[in-house]
């Protein structure tokens, strides 16, 4: 069976490691913070947190404490706050090690999209563009397909790009590939799932 949204981020979180800094983008990578588990990780959040901690459980949230997607989340003994100047002078003077984003597309080049679809109102583009100029590692968590079961890891990103040539790695619901020369490599298939399965959900040439 592909992996579900829990396990899709529970893997995500084992590409993390003890001293890091990092940030979660909206969406699946949210749920990153719940897998970390005795890791010495850091999570930030360019709304002005450092060191946020897991989700509350019910009961316990805390609506002051939110991350930068507006949803409750728990502070730990060494969280510290500040403003969005300083949170993003961290990211733009690379002091954040990986940042862990969701995406609509991916291409075999590493380009990203993942901040609008051109005729639908957004808000902004966010961090995104920032986190992706100014982080040490680029990790991509989403579906491997869309609704309609069309690769959204593509040979040339169609929408609107928030990067070139910045994802390192992605995890989705079928597998784990890195970006390398000339493609996408597969790293990791998910329990249950074929590598035939990955190539036929994949537009981008997969590099052997």
């Amino acid at each position: 069976m592909p992996w579900d949204r829990n396990q899709m981020a529970a893997r995500a979180a084992q590409e993390l490691e003890d001293g890091m800094y990092v940030n979660l983008g909206i969406g699946i990578p949210t749920l990153v913070a719940n897998y970390v588990g005795d890791k010495d990780i850091t999570l930030q959040s360019e709304n002005g947190m450092l060191g946020m901690g897991p989700f509350p459980f019910e009961g316990e949230e805390d609506p002051d404490l939110i991350n930068a997607g507006k949803q409750t989340i728990t502070e730990l003994s060494r969280t510290a706050y500040f403003d969005s100047a300083t949170s993003f002078a961290m990211i733009r003077g690379g002091k954040i090690a990986a940042a862990v984003l969701g995406a609509m597309e991916v291409d075999e080049e590493g380009d990203l999209a993942n901040w609008m679809i051109p005729g639908v109102l957004v808000k902004g583009m966010g961090g995104a563009m920032d986190l992706v100029a100014g982080v040490g590692r680029v990790i991509v968590v989403m579906d491997h397909t869309n609704k309609h079961g069309k690769s959204k890891l593509l040979k040339k990103c169609t929408l609107p790009l928030t990067g070139k040539k910045v994802v390192n790695r992605i995890i989705t619901n079928l597998g784990v590939l890195d970006v390398v020369d000339g493609g996408l490599k597969i790293i990791e298939i998910a329990e249950g799932v074929t590598e035939d399965q990955i190539r036929e959900a994949t537009e981008a040439n997969i590099v052997n």
